[in-house]
């Protein structure tokens, strides 16, 4: 694989205001019956990922929808990029109003061999500041792959879950949230590509989505519980074919596939 220690300590700096309207609109998607969001409310953890969104010009989309490489992110021939997963600290909330920052930073370019071909692992490190400071601190990892991705046998869950939730996706809530996140990756909504150009059974269920249904069940289920942090994977995909069903224990959550295993697992962190 091509050498990339010169994207290693890249930086970059972006600025935007958590206002009430993406709140708004991820409620409505999500069919969640809280109070319409005022400025002075606490962000849900995870939904940051509303916010300072990527505005690529139309003409430097890839096919598949995402950024044509280079750039910020080194250039990886391997076709095929995805959320692998992450590992968050909530120091504090950021408010809907204020302004906040993020800086970032790639931290790791790791290649792998898997069983589905050559991989290149990504992780880059989000700090986040409100007005009061940091507010979080995320690491993200992005997994490059060869266009066939390898079988593996699922996992099934450590556990018998406290909590157990249904959730059925369907392509209108895959549509929204794409355009909630400004994501363009055809998977999520463009049936014809998910199947016949990368080999998916149907839409793909976004794993950002995923995480944030994750600690929606954590915020209902332990609504008094302080949330510190998160750790979570994606292990498996999810589609709009079949329901899938949200589970955990205040020690760990997951999403469960049809077939009984895990297709994302997370591990919240209590202060």
């Amino acid at each position: 694989m091509t050498d990339f220690d010169d994207w290693l300590g890249r930086r970059e700096t972006a600025e935007d205001v958590i206002s009430p309207g993406p709140v708004a609109r991820l409620l409505a998607t999500l069919g969640r019956g809280d109070p319409p969001p005022r400025e002075g409310d606490a962000l849900p953890p995870l939904w940051h990922w509303l916010y300072f969104l990527e505005a690529t010009p139309r003409g430097r989309l890839a096919p598949d929808g995402h950024a044509r490489r280079g750039g910020f992110l080194p250039p990886s021939e391997l076709p095929r990029r995805m959320w692998a997963g992450g590992r968050l600290i909530f120091h504090k909330s950021l408010k809907l109003g204020e302004t906040a920052r993020r800086v970032t930073e790639i931290i790791s370019i790791t290649p792998k061999r898997g069983r589905g071909g050559d991989l290149l692992f990504v992780t880059l490190r989000h700090v986040i500041s409100g007005g009061d400071g940091a507010a979080i601190t995320e690491e993200h990892d992005i997994v490059y792959r060869e266009a066939a991705a390898g079988a593996r046998p699922g996992e099934p869950p450590p556990m018998e879950p406290r909590w157990r939730r249904e959730f059925t996706p369907d392509p209108a809530l895959l549509f929204r949230f794409s355009g909630l996140t400004f994501n363009a990756h055809r998977i999520h909504y463009d049936r014809d590509y998910a199947r016949g150009t990368e080999g998916y059974e149907g839409l793909v269920v976004h794993g950002p989505l995923i995480a944030i249904l994750l600690l929606e069940l954590l915020r209902d289920e332990a609504p008094d519980r302080e949330l510190t942090g998160f750790d979570y994977q994606a292990l498996a995909p999810l589609f709009d074919t079949a329901p899938f069903t949200l589970a955990g224990t205040p020690e760990m959550l997951w999403a469960e596939r049809p077939d009984g295993t895990m297709a994302m697992r997370g591990v919240p962190v209590f202060g």
